[in-house]
């Protein structure tokens, strides 16, 4: 569900959520994504809801884009998109979906503080449990392909890969904008990483 009523008579707001851990690029990835549709002409807020800068820590940012968004927030039930570098973090984050949204998830666990203490266990059906709720799920096994790609480090460029084809953003500018904000020596593995997932996307 996109929030019509902050952008009156032109397009409506429209919300990714990405999801994950301290260490995963999650941060780097909404970065990536908000430039590229800034770039392309939208008005766009983002906003790190929660956040920590250590390994591990769960990691929750949001981006808005449409003619006009007033509040960089995504309410519950209204995300067009969750993407999610960790599986948990993804099952833990559907709330915030449309109906109709879409999700992209890494086939990735990373055991958070209470799992490592040993005070709870971490579901090992996570991923049949996204997909009994969101049937339509996209789970890849982003580190596996973009050290294919040159560098596992660039996964969650090939989650934006994958997304990149629901977005109003050419190629192009994706592009430039992975030159413009990725460290120079990880350039091409992220731009090659990105690619793979579009084109995983579009062989779907």
């Amino acid at each position: 569900m996109s929030d019509q009523s902050e952008t009156g008579s032109g397009k409506p707001t429209r919300s990714v959520v990405l999801a994950g851990v301290g260490g995963q690029g999650t941060i780097l990835a909404a970065n990536l994504l908000a430039n590229a549709l800034v770039a392309h002409g939208y008005d766009v807020k983002t906003s790190e809801v929660h956040g920590m800068a250590q390994r591990g820590g769960s990691v929750i940012s949001m981006v808005r884009f449409g003619d006009a968004v007033a509040s960089p927030l995504v309410p519950m039930g209204e995300a067009d998109a969750l993407l999610g570098t960790e599986l948990l973090e993804t099952l833990r984050n559907l709330e915030f979906l449309a109906a109709e949204g879409k999700v992209i998830a890494s086939r990735t666990r990373v055991d958070p503080l209470p799992v490592l203490q040993g005070t709870s266990e971490y579901p090992a059906d996570a991923e049949e449990r996204i997909i009994s709720l969101w049937p339509d799920s996209i789970i890849v096994d982003a580190p596996t392909i973009a050290a294919e790609a040159g560098d596992a480090r660039a996964a969650n460029t090939v989650l934006l890969g994958i997304l990149s084809l629901a977005l109003p953003v050419g190629v192009d500018e994706w592009l430039a904008v992975i030159e413009k904000l990725v460290k120079a020596k990880a350039v091409e593995a992220n731009r090659n990483a990105f690619l793979v997932g579009r084109e995983l996307s579009e062989n779907r």
